[in-house]
């Protein structure tokens, strides 16, 4: 179509932008009438926009189509998945979160190899139409017919318990429930709110240059190429030792730890020589970056409850927003004043002591009530 790099990457941003913003929103409905109806209503649109984004012939309809699949993005994707689950699980809550989480983990493994040998077959116009296909076809039945609103419209508790007379769960103590109004009255909120924030500002900057960064350190191309393209294992390595270490720490001490094996990945790039700085960067960030994923989708539902989960933590999304779009541009703001990424790396690693600082101070469940 002729567009620039810059133009394209815009649309993407607007897409993240639009799906943020529209977070609290599909939290809230969530909550109040279960993820059955939007999740289901969000694949068909989510179908249908994929299928009008092969039709674009400019830059506006390109931007139209964009921001209308970044609200599909808050209807169907983690943070509505996270609220489902919140509520069907306690006790193996993190367990079903790892489990989704993994599974998702495998989308660029198959999707970019497969929509690459469509683009080179096809073309991408028909590889977008057949893209289509296979999301209307295989997440629209999945969500219509398997998705419920509550467990109890099974007859169970969360877990699978059994129910007493009075609908309450056999063998499992009341969950702490955390209103709206309340959360955000709450220092918690504030606190953990700020943790995320300042964690997505380091995350998201060193990611979107992470490339160019390591090139620009003398790796040979395939070497960065390889070491980035690690992170992705490193995630899934990250997610599996998170896990099971909830069993013998808190969420907080493990969302803490999270933050601190970031910074070391960040830092490392300023003061490691050689190999050593690449592969620690990208294990440690990678760890880290699995890691981070279940600790805010366990960590809101263990301090503020699973009834109104989907409004707090989209609430928590909307305010993170604007780093998200923000960030990447400030970094490339900064290496082309300096001419070196020196400066936007001190700062990651600062911003991730600052969310680490941040997270100490979030309470327990019971004291966050």
């Amino acid at each position: 179509m002729g567009l620039t790099r810059t133009a394209t990457s815009a649309a993407f941003s607007l897409a993240l932008l639009t799906s943020g913003l529209a977070a609290w929103s599909a939290g809230r409905h969530v909550d109040r009438h279960g993820a059955r109806g939007l999740m289901t209503v969000g694949s068909a649109l989510g179908a249908l926009l994929v299928f009008a984004w092969s039709f674009v012939t400019t830059l506006p309809q390109l931007l139209v189509v964009q921001a209308a699949i970044g609200l599909v993005l808050a209807a169907v994707t983690y943070d509505t998945a996270f609220t489902v689950l919140a509520r069907w699980f306690r006790r193996d809550r993190m367990r079903a979160i790892l489990l989704v989480t993994l599974m998702a983990g495998f989308a660029s493994t198959v999707f970019v190899p497969f929509t690459t040998l469509l683009v080179e077959t096809v073309g991408w116009r028909w590889a977008l139409r057949a893209l289509a296909v296979v999301l209307l076809v295989t997440t629209v039945p999945l969500h219509g017919l398997v998705l419920r609103k509550d467990p109890r419209d099974l007859g169970v508790g969360p877990d699978g318990a059994s129910l007493t007379g009075d609908g309450r769960a056999h063998a499992a103590a009341e969950e702490v429930a955390v209103g709206m109004r309340d959360a955000i009255r709450s220092g918690s909120f504030w606190w953990m709110t700020s943790a995320f924030l300042f964690d997505a500002m380091a995350l998201l900057a060193v990611a979107a240059h992470a490339v160019p960064m390591l090139l620009e350190r003398g790796h040979p191309a395939g070497l960065v190429a390889l070491a980035v393209g690690s992170i992705g294992a490193w995630q899934v390595a990250g997610r599996l030792l998170f896990a099971p270490a909830t069993e013998r720490l808190s969420l907080r001490t493990l969302a803490v730890v999270t933050f601190v094996v970031r910074a070391l990945g960040i830092g490392a790039l300023l003061v490691v020589p050689g190999l050593g700085a690449i592969w620690i960067f990208a294990s440690a960030f990678g760890l880290a970056n699995g890691a981070s994923t279940l600790a805010r989708a366990g960590l809101v539902a263990e301090v503020f409850g699973a009834q109104h989960y989907g409004a707090i933590n989209g609430a928590m999304t909307a305010l993170v927003v604007p780093v998200r779009v923000a960030a990447p541009l400030a970094v490339g703001a900064v290496r082309t004043t300096t001419g070196s990424y020196d400066l936007a790396l001190v700062a990651g690693v600062l911003l991730v002591a600052f969310a680490a600082v941040a997270m100490s101070r979030v309470a327990r469940g019971a004291d966050a009530a």
